[in-house]
């Protein structure tokens, strides 16, 4: 089974690399495999690459999720 989290696009860099964030988590992706991405963007990354965008209407919903996730995991710093 795979699992890609959703993250959202902080800065674009050069060569197809950003800085997203989840949680409290800041790292840096690879944005290769999707078309045009912004700063704001919610992004989909497995294995270090943004793999798919969320759409705007989805985005707030699919964070309001993983939130939950975190919070039962009773971890602040979880994915």
């Amino acid at each position: 089974m795979c699992l890609a989290i959703p993250h959202k696009i902080t800065k674009i860099m050069d060569d197809g690399q950003a800085i997203a964030e989840t949680g409290a988590i800041s790292r840096e992706i690879r944005t290769d495999l999707i078309d045009s991405p912004k700063i704001g963007d919610t992004v989909l990354v497995h294995a270090g690459f943004a793999i798919e965008k969320v759409m705007p209407e989805d985005a707030e919903e699919l964070e309001g999720l993983w939130s939950r996730i975190r919070d039962l995991a009773g971890e602040e710093n979880v994915f």
